[in-house]
């Protein structure tokens, strides 16, 4: 006897990869998620490999474990996939503190971030539509 196997969270033609704690601020890691969401994986995975901001490595990872889950566990096909959703959580924040002149401190956030990014097989339709 044992759990009902959990619905899935995602389509049948989709696959998500989650990211959790990544060390950045959300807002500086979502200027990196939107320069991806709606491309193809493939201008996607080029556009990461080549980015000047740091915390590109991590959401290419991310994203190559999003196209293995759709490769691998829900046989989906590699070629056709689009980048239909990356977004970006707040994690936790360590809280820590600069001594300061006169008795007073001087507060330092340092913020963590979830990123999700959702990958979904681009139809025959749609396909044909954007050639």
């Amino acid at each position: 006897m044992s759990k009902k196997a959990a619905p899935r969270r995602v389509a049948d033609s989709e696959a998500r990869a989650f990211g959790r704690s990544i060390r950045v601020s959300p807002r500086k890691l979502n200027l990196v998620a939107e320069s991806i969401r709606g491309k193809t994986a493939e201008k996607a995975l080029a556009e990461l490999e080549f980015s000047p901001r740091r915390i590109a490595r991590e959401v290419k990872r991310v994203l190559e474990s999003a196209i293995a889950n759709a490769e691998n566990n829900h046989q989906l096909d590699v070629d056709q996939l689009v980048v239909s959703e990356a977004f970006v959580g707040k994690s936790l924040i360590m809280k820590r503190f600069n001594p300061r002149a006169r008795g007073r401190v001087g507060k330092i956030v340092k913020p963590f971030s979830n990123l999700t990014i959702i990958v979904r097989e681009k139809s025959e339709t749609e396909a044909k539509e954007r050639a």
